[in-house]
């Protein structure tokens, strides 16, 4: 049986400090990524210190918004609205796990092409999901 998109509440995301700029970005509907200076490589989730290099000179990075499903989940069961959390591989090569929002769940193959959209939490905060291309 198909089982569409429907809206469900998220829940807010709990910001380390330095984050802002991440949250500022999404609010303008736009997907920031971090690289490092020093060894060139870019990283999700944001942090202090390179996971690479574990240097400190760190830049915000615009990214494409564009990947493809690594890997995803649907839950039904014990919810009020069924819905789909993934991880996406970004085409920048970063994997961030992410909620698949605006689409038919049973639709949904690993593989396949999606694309960054904004959804709020249920403080506005604006968090970024995708959708499939």
């Amino acid at each position: 049986m198909s089982t569409p998109y429907q809206t469900r509440e998220m829940t807010p995301p709990k910001p380390n400090p330095g984050d802002e700029p991440y949250f500022t970005a999404a609010a303008e509907g736009k997907l920031l990524l971090k690289r490092c200076t020093d060894c060139g490589r870019v990283h999700f989730y944001p942090r202090a210190l390179c996971p690479f290099c574990f240097s400190d000179r760190l830049e915000w990075t615009a990214a494409t918004g564009r990947g493809e499903i690594y890997s995803y989940s649907v839950t039904r069961g014990g919810v009020p609205v069924p819905y789909a959390i993934a991880y996406v591989t970004l085409d920048e090569g970063v994997r961030m796990m992410t909620n698949l929002v605006d689409c038919d769940l049973d639709d949904l193959r690993i593989g396949q092409r999606v694309r960054v959209v904004f959804k709020a939490a249920s403080d506005g905060t604006m968090v970024p999901c995708f959708t499939p291309d």
